[in-house]
């Protein structure tokens, strides 16, 4: 039998009608350096999925995003800071369906999931084939356009294959995180080159198909998606070019964009919407006062109407914040 929260939450994903809209938000649990160190360090796996039973035992969540702190860096030999041509990437393959990469990120959502107080939907991070690749190459997170950019300048075919086979290895972890973890689907985060060398056609050609190989794969493995275009520290993104991206749900930068909730919904051909609140330490939900909290959850509730919403955060949320803070924003949400 499944779980009422469960089902509930899954209907608002597939925009029925709900007696109450969803709350979503969510936060790292590991430190930017340690983001992309995970593999093959106990240490840090069980500082997530400690942060993880915390953040449940805190926040009582509807529904939450697994977080995949640790696993930051696909671990493909090819793939360093020394690369300066993307020739020396022409010969990269696979690196491997058994690589400890895919089975110990499958022990991760098995072992947080296991510490679940109650049956509720949970949805795996995945990152865009690009963002592996240029965080990899420059060495840093949130980092590395004017790299791809550079790459895609010098040959955008042989860029475009070595998307492709980081997509297939990408498609091999969203296959077995749903089907192995048995979780309900996963939370593609993708962004739109931070150059003005790479237009939106370059994108739709080279870049693309790899984002769409892993909803594809998602959708295969009888998964859902959650498309994520992130807007993180200003990044610039016309979410119109990811409309036809097939989604359950969609989130986005709402204010930084300039396409609310509504306006959003209806680029997105009527599908259920995520988000709403800034998520910087800066915006109302870290610093507002309760009264200024509840009163913009029922300004989303008023602009975005209950029926495929959720209310959330452009991107992660500090992990400072107070648990109290999103319990505010549930109690409004409660019509």
């Amino acid at each position: 039998m499944v779980n009422r929260k469960k089902e509930w939450v899954l209907k608002a994903f597939h925009g029925e009608p709900v007696d109450r809209v969803p709350v979503g938000f969510w936060y790292h649990f590991l430190p930017e350096e340690e983001l992309g160190r995970g593999l093959n360090s106990r240490a840090l796996f069980n500082k997530n999925l400690e942060g993880h039973r915390q953040f449940i035992k805190d926040v009582n969540p509807d529904f939450i995003k697994i977080m995949s702190d640790g696993f930051f860096t696909y671990p493909n030999p090819l793939i360093t800071t020394d690369v300066s041509s993307v020739q020396e990437l022409a010969d990269i393959h696979s690196i491997g369906e058994d690589h400890p990469w895919f089975e110990q990120q499958v022990e991760l959502v098995k072992a947080i999931k296991n510490s679940f107080t109650e049956d509720i939907v949970a949805i795996y991070n995945i990152f865009a084939p690009v963002t592996y690749l240029k965080w990899q190459l420059s060495g840093q997170i949130a980092s590395g356009d004017t790299i791809i950019a550079n790459l895609l300048q010098e040959d955008a075919s042989t860029l475009k294959k070595v998307l492709d086979t980081i997509a297939e290895d990408i498609a091999i972890l969203v296959r077995k995180i749903i089907t192995e973890a048995n979780i309900e689907g996963i939370y593609l985060s993708v962004q739109s080159i931070q150059d003005d060398r790479v237009s939106a056609e370059d994108y739709r050609n080279y870049i693309a198909p790899s984002d769409l190989r892993i909803l594809e794969a998602a959708r295969q493995a009888d998964g859902l998606s959650v498309l994520h275009i992130c807007g993180y520290e200003g990044a610039s993104n016309d979410i119109r070019f990811f409309k036809d991206y097939p989604a359950q749900v969609y989130n986005w930068a709402v204010g930084p964009e300039g396409v609310s909730l509504s306006q959003g919904r209806g680029i997105f051909g009527g599908k259920t919407v995520l988000g709403g609140f800034v998520n910087t330490k800066e915006g109302l939900l870290y610093r507002g006062s309760k009264e200024s909290v509840q009163a913009q959850v029922k300004e989303l509730l008023q602009e975005a109407g209950t029926r495929a919403t959720i209310i959330g955060a452009d991107c992660t949320i500090p992990s400072d914040i107070a648990a109290e803070r999103i319990a505010w924003v549930r109690e409004a949400a409660s019509w």
